[in-house]
């Protein structure tokens, strides 16, 4: 699969026009989704449609951008104007918002072809893609096994090669875990870098939009273009977007120090998985960065204050599903009855778990218990991640504590399902940005992920790092057999 850079190469020398070039992208599309199952909606004639205008600037002699005629997949819960947004829930299954979302407009702008709507757990809600509302996403590696979730969709049409970058959206590890499963880079940015505004929300303070690519260069372009402040989200950050291009150099700065998070190789992890990122370390350390063992002793704490803020922020998100302004109605008797009729037809079984546990955790005499417990303990965590970086410049563990596993094997059990998130989950708590990279296969031959974790804005690093590694091995090049 040609990268951004070749496909632009190929545009500008009139090698391929735009319209080729989509054409194969659908064409593709059309060959593996049957098997792969990675959209749930495909807009192809809006996509040849914006083919062509590229086309024509080509033609006309225009400069065309770096993004410009590159088709992109789009996670299903960034509102996009005019084309059906339905956050994988049969609530929203008919919804066609009237608006586009920052992301999806700044990609527009600079030319980016939009080709689809990816599949993903309901409403993010997830780690498998197997909480969609339409169907299950497969994993191009092995079709038995989950992509991971919740952007399994995003991560799948990458992998799958339906596209070569997709945006996914990540509130505890949901582009990191599927971007480690399917064998491609998956970013997930600092808090705020990125503009939510459009994207349908799960758990505000946590959610962040990110890129999926097949290599760190794809993903460093994407990122350029998608971040930046936005006066319609609160939670925008007022910073400078550096060309994250310019940090990617085929040796690591001299001096550069790398933590390992000793929490991450304890129970719980498969042994392959951990020798396997212990090996991509050493090269790390061939590379010339000094390797220190940091402790992040509330690292573990994550996942039990995750699953109460999030579902909290969720309960409150969730509320405004009924019946009464958009998504489907049940019709009833009385308003009351609709609601409840709606939303029991309406969420499945993964939302209305969390809905109960977020109202639970936020109702009178639990408050105190729960949220507030689980917003100080959060504190502590951030305060962890601010020890080590006093001390290394980039934390790393391995990105999940497995490879893929089979379609319906933890779907009865959702603590077992949660644990996939372990690694993921801290960082979103202390709204640093991490990434995931391939480094190596289990015997099965299924992809395992190297999970890269810098401090607040420091991208940069990220991208050095994770080039450097990648252009030291070819994990990144093996693609699955489909």
């Amino acid at each position: 699969m040609a990268s951004i850079r070749e496909l632009h190469q190929q545009l500008v020398s009139k090698e391929k026009s735009a319209v080729e070039i989509t054409t194969q992208t659908l064409e593709k599309i059309e060959t593996l989704e049957p098997k792969v199952k990675a959209f749930l909606s495909v807009t192809g004639d809006l996509a040849l449609e914006k083919a062509k205008q590229v086309d024509a600037k080509i033609a006309a002699g225009e400069e065309i951008g770096l993004i410009e005629g590159i088709a992109i997949a789009i996670k299903d819960n960034m509102c996009t104007k005019g084309v059906k947004t339905t956050c994988g829930s049969k609530i929203l299954e008919n919804f066609i918002p009237p608006y586009e979302s920052t992301v999806t407009q700044k990609l527009k702008d600079a030319g980016a072809i939009a080709i689809g709507k990816t599949n993903l757990d309901e409403f993010a809600m997830g780690s498998s893609t197997e909480n969609s509302g339409y169907h299950v996403t497969a994993n191009p590696w092995d079709l038995s096994r989950v992509p991971g979730g919740s952007s399994g969709g995003s991560a799948a049409a990458v992998a799958a090669g339906e596209c070569i970058v997709s945006l996914g959206s990540d509130t505890g590890g949901s582009i990191r875990q599927p971007a480690a499963l399917c064998g491609v880079v998956g970013l997930k940015p600092t808090y705020g870098l990125v503009s939510r505004y459009g994207l349908v929300a799960y758990a505000s303070s946590l959610d962040q939009i990110g890129p999926f690519a097949t290599n760190v260069e794809d993903a460093a372009i994407i990122l350029g273009a998608i971040a930046g402040h936005d006066p319609r989200d609160s939670t925008s950050i007022k910073t400078e977007i550096p060309d994250y291009t310019q940090y990617l150099q085929p040796e690591l700065k001299k001096g550069l120090k790398i933590g390992v998070i000793t929490e991450t190789f304890g129970e719980g992890i498969d042994s392959v998985v951990a020798e396997t990122v212990r090996k991509a370390i050493a090269q790390l350390k061939d590379l010339g960065a000094e390797i220190k063992e940091i402790s992040c002793p509330r690292f573990r704490y994550g996942l039990p204050v995750y699953y109460i803020i999030a579902p909290s922020e969720a309960s409150a998100n969730l509320a405004r599903y009924d019946a009464v302004k958009y998504g489907i109605r049940q019709e009833s008797e009385n308003l009351i009855e609709m609601y409840s009729k709606t939303r029991a037809a309406g969420f499945g079984a993964e939302v209305k778990r969390r809905i109960m546990l977020g109202t639970y955790a936020l109702s009178a005499g639990y408050y105190d218990a729960y949220y507030l417990k689980a917003q100080k303990v959060r504190t502590l965590i951030k305060e962890d991640f601010a020890k080590a970086f006093e001390e290394v410049d980039v934390l790393v563990s391995p990105t999940t504590p497995s490879t893929a596993f089979k379609a319906g094997e933890k779907v009865a059990d959702p603590l077992s399902m949660y644990l996939n998130d372990l690694m993921t989950i801290p960082v979103n708590l202390a709204g640093l940005p991490g990434m995931s990279i391939p480094c190596g296969f289990d015997e099965g031959g299924l992809p395992i992920g190297l999970q890269l974790i810098g401090n607040v804005l420091r991208e940069d690093l990220l991208f050095h790092v994770a080039h450097a590694y990648e252009k030291s091995t070819n994990w990144h090049e093996q693609k699955p057999v489909l």
